[in-house]
């Protein structure tokens, strides 16, 4: 497979391709499920299950920030994921990472709560959680490059769009099986009692399922050209951060706008604020089965638009198309709380439906627009470690402090303010970088690779 400029591909190569996007699209969308059930199910029972001592205020608080606990450690599993990856190649960490967050989550759908065997619950909670962070730091990096590297020119975008779309389909998954449980299966007090773990049980079967069709994936060509030439940087971590540590940090901005605009949601947070009752200080009071499918139908609308925004950073550039996105994310915020508060389901579904659009279009080309910025023997420390940097900047307690503005101020304007804060300093971290779209990206074209993307910056 060229990993430079356009080609027609062979039958044998198309093959590959659908495996490839097959593969990457079914992994990641599995490992966001157990992510994404973790969060709705912080935001829905885990307060009362697991800290409810602390009073329904401050339990809320406190399940929103194991959240971003997790958010922590995600800087730890891109170093070691993104360490090995460019050493021994990405395939094989992508079977580890899966395997781990497999086991995590289905170790918490049989946890105990405090009720139970008290302090210990929210511990194990915890340490569960962290082990979440540890395998998604690893995963995306991964799954991007498999996709990206494996494309020609010309198609990267379209490519990269299998591993991203996993997250909305994730939260599809996640949010479609929780609205299962609640309205149909194990409504009521049923799901605060059994019906939450069964979600969390089902990853096993998952997991298995995506081990499967992992295993029948090829190597990333990059990788394999690195490992004939014997390019592979010894520590490449070291170099990352020597040669290019301005990069990380713009680029980790640049994620961290879409990170916390997209964890309004998938964290959590506005299942929460439309779901707790109004004699409990909550300031819409809808039931929750309404309010997970108006997730799961944004989640669709999601999906669609981070396939438009990859397609089209085919076509106009991975830097236009995120700027784009941050436009239509800086009018949209303004519309989102206003229709949640309306306490109609379809207006809630409209609200943060309109909202994801911009994330579509900022997180569709992410994959490319990551892979085309860094050099290929360090690429996997670059993706991951931006990647990670960026959630914990953006996503990692956007709830928790979403939820704690709310609490401070009495109205969700300050929390439309401070997605808009964060979304204008992603949007100045984008002007900053240059367009790459369709850069070599094989270990021949390292020395053009290297020249820096940051403007006013001639070399890394």
């Amino acid at each position: 497979m060229t990993t430079g400029t356009a080609a027609v591909p062979s039958d044998t190569e198309r093959r590959e391709l659908r495996r490839v996007a097959f593969a990457t699209v079914i992994g990641t969308t599995i490992e966001w499920y157990d992510f994404f059930l973790y969060a709705n199910a912080a935001g829905l029972v885990f307060g009362a299950l697991f800290f409810e001592p602390a009073g329904p205020a401050a339990a809320t608080l406190l399940s929103f920030a194991t959240v971003g606990i997790s958010f922590l450690f995600r800087p730890l599993g891109a170093f070691l994921a993104g360490h090995y990856g460019d050493k021994i190649g990405r395939k094989a960490m992508l079977v580890v990472t899966l395997i781990l967050m497999g086991v995590a989550t289905t170790l918490i759908g049989l946890l105990p709560t405090y009720a139970q065997i008290g302090i210990a619950a929210p511990i194990l909670l915890v340490v569960l959680r962290v082990l979440q962070g540890l395998s998604t730091g690893g995963e995306w990096g991964g799954a991007v490059l498999m996709a990206v590297e494996h494309a020609p020119a010309g198609r990267r975008g379209r490519m990269g769009a299998f591993p991203q779309m996993g997250v909305p389909l994730g939260m599809l998954l996640a949010s479609g099986v929780l609205a299962l449980m609640t309205g149909v299966i194990s409504p009521g007090d049923a799901f605060v009692e059994w019906g939450w773990r069964i979600p969390f049980l089902l990853s096993f079967v998952l997991v298995v399922v995506g081990m499967v069709v992992r295993r029948k994936v090829e190597e990333s060509p990059v990788f394999t050209e690195l490992a004939v030439k014997r390019e592979r940087s010894r520590m490449p971590i070291v170099e990352l951060f020597r040669k290019h540590w301005l990069l990380v940090i713009l680029a980790a901005l640049t994620f961290a706008g879409n990170n916390a605009a997209g964890y309004m949601t998938t964290g959590g947070f506005l299942q929460n604020y439309a779901t707790t009752p109004i004699a409990e200080g909550g300031h819409v009071g809808m039931d929750r089965t309404p309010v997970l499918l108006a997730v799961a139908g944004s989640a669709a609308v999601w999906l669609l638009f981070t396939w438009l925004g990859a397609s089209l950073s085919d076509r106009i550039g991975r830097r236009n198309t995120y700027i784009a996105g941050w436009i239509v994310f800086l009018i949209t915020v303004w519309f989102l709380f206003p229709l949640v508060e309306t306490g109609s389901a379809w207006l809630f579904f409209v609200g943060i439906a309109l909202f994801t659009i911009g994330n579509g279009f900022t997180y569709g080309p992410q994959a490319a627009y990551f892979t085309e910025l860094f050099p290929a023997s360090i690429r996997y420390s670059g993706v991951s470690i931006a990647y990670a940097i960026g959630a914990v900047l953006g996503g990692a307690f956007a709830p928790l402090i979403s939820a704690w503005l709310v609490q401070a101020t009495g109205t969700s304007r300050a929390v439309a303010w401070y997605m808009a804060g964060i979304m204008t300093l992603a949007f100045a971290a984008t002007l900053l970088l240059r367009d790459r779209t369709d850069i070599p990206l094989g270990p021949d074209a390292e020395e053009a690779q290297s020249e820096s993307p940051i403007y006013g910056v001639t070399r890394a």
